[in-house]
């Protein structure tokens, strides 16, 4: 009993416990069993909750730090691009915006603030959308410049080739291979050259009045026509030298040179019946069309022959004038040319020659600078051409046989350089025919276009002039067995 009471004395609780468990039933033990299980199990899902909140806070403590950097990084965005327009919008002019009242009163300064702020609209400087449009725009000039450099070189290259090409020249004169008379045959049998120039190959005269009214230019093309102008410039010619020397209806006249004989016929029209036209060239393709051209014209008074003009085969003193149109410039001796002309022309009769020429150097005074002897040299060889003499020197050319006076030469450059570009610009405006001829006339056509440019340039810097010499062949000449002209 000692035992018992002091030990439920110092256990009091242990021991009612044991007591009570001892004394309860079997079912009750196993009720309070399960309601441990159930108190540990709740423990342990509360440990487990609890771990499971700490863990989605970390989640989303680390999301909205994250969130909250893209937030400052779009602001930061946001404030540059705010600055930058900003910034623009400084530039802009400003401008009183002005009531409707003061809009009535001050028109002009309503006007003026229209136009201000039209002005600032166009002068706002955009602000990309995004820097990714900014690389790309980048990339494609980028792509660009590269190819622009890739292909620069090739193009280059080109344009001093086709330079070259076109700075050499391609037919010069050779002597002794009928050079001229092919060439011309061949313009002749291609057509090309007839459509554009006419019956006339050489160039027009335009009055003052027409070349200030822009004839001969891209824009004024129909204020002159381009073939009329030749057969005003034969008329001009013509009042010029046989009228005023001669100063009757010739018998005969003699047409060094005809081409395909326009200014042959027009002579032959001009002067009617009772007048006889006699032309020469040295080609066979320009003597037969010349020949058509009368037929079709219906000018019986007009013939054409195959004849060289330094070796004429006419008996001595036959034509009552002598008419040569550029044709000097294919004569490889200018004075042999002066001389056979004047030997077939009768006494009282007239020699008149209009031809291209060079301005008169002297190799002490005023020679040829290197660049006018390279600009010569071109148009010497590029159209079948000997060489060139001053209009100076057809004048001493005649002075010198002792049988020709009234001799007078004349620069005519004024009234004809407008041909050059004309004949141009009359190709730009109809094309077709060079179009549809094929690669070989385009060739032809394009070097035919810078000659004709060169020419231009040439007779409008001075050192090509148009020269007129004209002079009558004495009535009496007394002949002097030693003078070798007379050898005929």
């Amino acid at each position: 009993m000692m035992t018992t009471s002091a030990s439920s004395l110092l256990f009091p609780l242990h021991s009612s416990s044991s007591s009570s468990f001892s004394s309860e039933s079997p079912r009750s033990n196993h009720r309070n069993h399960h309601q441990n299980q159930r108190r540990h199990a709740m423990m342990k899902s509360s440990s487990s909750f609890t771990t499971t909140i700490q863990t989605t806070g970390q989640r989303r403590t680390r999301h909205r730090r994250r969130r909250n950097k893209a937030i400052l990084a779009q602001n930061d965005e946001q404030t540059t691009i705010i600055q930058t327009i900003q910034t623009n919008n400084n530039r802009r002019p400003t401008t009183n915006v002005l009531s409707k009242e003061e809009l009535l009163c001050k028109p002009n300064e309503s006007v003026s603030q229209l136009a201000a702020a039209q002005a600032a609209k166009k002068n706002v400087v955009s602000t990309p959308a995004n820097s990714s449009s900014v690389i790309k725009n980048a990339l494609i000039n980028a792509n660009a410049l590269s190819a622009q450099a890739f292909y620069l070189p090739y193009v280059a290259l080109a344009a001093v080739t086709i330079k070259k090409i076109l700075d050499t020249p391609s037919r010069a004169y050779v002597d002794g291979a009928n050079t001229v008379g092919s060439e011309y045959d061949a313009w002749t049998e291609e057509g090309i050259l007839e459509y554009y120039w006419g019956e006339h190959i050489h160039l027009g005269w335009y009055e003052d009045e027409d070349l200030a009214n822009g004839a001969g230019t891209l824009l004024g093309n129909d204020v002159t026509d381009f073939k009329e102008a030749k057969f005003a410039f034969v008329d001009k010619m013509c009042d010029w030298s046989i009228q005023d020397l001669f100063g009757k209806q010739p018998a005969n006249i003699l047409d060094v040179g005809c081409g395909i004989g326009g200014a042959s016929r027009h002579l032959a029209k001009r002067y009617g019946n009772g007048t006889t036209v006699t032309g020469i060239t040295l080609s066979p393709n320009q003597r037969d069309r010349a020949t058509e051209l009368a037929k079709e014209q219906n000018v019986p008074n007009a013939e054409f022959k195959v004849m060289n003009a330094l070796e004429m085969t006419f008996p001595d003193d036959t034509f009552d004038a002598v008419w040569a149109c550029e044709s000097g410039e294919h004569m490889p001796d200018k004075k042999k040319y002066v001389e056979e002309m004047i030997r077939v022309l009768k006494p009282g009769g007239v020699l008149v020659v209009a031809t291209w020429c060079q301005r008169d150097a002297d190799e002490t005074k005023n020679p040829f600078t290197e660049d006018e002897k390279k600009n010569l040299q071109f148009l010497y060889e590029e159209w079948a051409h000997p060489y060139f003499v001053s209009y100076e020197e057809y004048e001493r050319l005649m002075r010198n046989t002792h049988v020709m006076e009234k001799v007078q030469g004349e620069n005519w450059v004024k009234n004809t350089i407008a041909s050059w570009r004309h004949s141009i610009w009359v190709g730009v405006w109809d094309p077709w025919p060079v179009v549809f001829a094929g690669p070989r006339i385009w060739y032809k056509t394009i070097r035919e276009i810078v000659t004709l440019e060169r020419m231009h340039r040439a007779f409008d810097r001075g050192l090509m002039t148009y020269g007129l010499i004209k002079g009558r062949k004495k009535e009496e000449i007394v002949r002097d067995k030693d003078d070798a002209f007379y050898s005929w």
